[in-house]
């Protein structure tokens, strides 16, 4: 997956874009994994917040999370992303019962 990691009024060190690979690639696991993402981490006054964008076959998720510790932002924005991707899964597979094929043969 191709990321893009960006910093509004802040600068993002290697410790925090290590984290974010890591975070990000447990949503790898999913059916469909993700095929691009763009995160935006900003400070607000007091307020940490993370943001991202992710492209999965044919739709855009998008999640953001506030926190007082930008760390625990980013957890919060992953567990946000896991969510959204399951229910991605769940609305994209096919629910209807298939047909049960005719075991009895006729005398």
């Amino acid at each position: 997956m191709q990321s893009t990691i960006t910093g509004r009024h802040m600068e993002i060190t290697e410790a925090l874009r290590d984290y974010i690979d890591t975070k990000l690639k447990r949503l790898d696991r999913h059916h469909e994994p993700p095929t691009s993402a763009q995160v935006i981490l900003s400070v607000e006054k007091l307020d940490q917040k993370a943001e991202a964008i992710l492209h999965v076959s044919g739709e855009t998720i998008f999640a953001d999370a506030v926190e007082q510790d930008m760390y625990a932002a980013i957890d919060g924005l992953t567990d946000k992303l896991d969510r959204q991707l399951r229910r991605h899964k769940e609305r994209r597979t096919d629910h209807h019962a298939t047909p049960v094929s005719r075991l009895q043969s006729e005398p």
